[in-house]
């Protein structure tokens, strides 16, 4: 995993990181790429808000007789501008790769009204990570732990705590819209 480094402005895992995990607080962050940001700074952000990219899939899901259907997905979040690199730096690559662009990983900072604070939960879908062999995220999270004298505990999916995956993996989401007022784009 050494090959994938965060950029220096954005390291902030050793300040968050303790033995009980990684720190939360009323900020978030999203990873997105460059190819994004006068959508997400007009429109805000959305569930599933790639357009470009689901119609893409859409349609070479079509076109090999699957049949499709638009679901949409919450806004994945972190407590942490190192993590959101990382989701940002996958959602770049895809972008490049379908729509052979230049594109850059970029982060937005989300301070959420109070009400929508309430609904940031844990991402329970991180179990799908885990089970994964040789997860690149969970890797390179492991990596980060060990390089801030910390072990990232193995995680059972079948047992573990639901807040495991907000607290020692940064996951988090949102299943509501964020309007542009609440972004920073870093």
């Amino acid at each position: 995993m050494k090959e994938f480094t965060t950029p220096t402005q954005f390291q902030d895992l050793a300040q968050l990181l303790s033995d009980n995990g990684i720190a939360t607080s009323s900020t978030w962050y999203h990873g997105t790429s460059s190819g994004l940001i006068s959508a997400i700074q007009s429109e805000g952000l959305k569930g599933s808000g790639d357009a470009e990219i689901m119609a893409r899939q859409l349609k070479t899901l079509s076109t090999i007789g699957h049949d499709t259907s638009e679901q949409k997905d919450p806004l994945f979040l972190t407590q942490s501008k190192e993590l959101a690199y990382f989701w940002a730096s996958q959602k770049t690559h895809t972008r490049n790769l379908y729509l052979g662009g230049g594109e850059e990983a970029v982060i937005f900072e989300v301070n959420l009204p109070q009400e929508q604070q309430a609904l940031v939960t844990t991402d329970a879908g991180g179990a799908a990570l885990v089970m994964e062999p040789g997860n690149l995220y969970l890797a390179w999270l492991r990596e980060l732990y060990e390089n801030n004298g910390k072990t990232l505990a193995e995680i059972d999916p079948f047992k573990c705590d639901r807040m495991d995956y907000l607290n020692k993996l940064g996951l988090a989401y949102l299943a509501v819209d964020v309007e542009p007022q609440y972004l920073t784009l870093l």
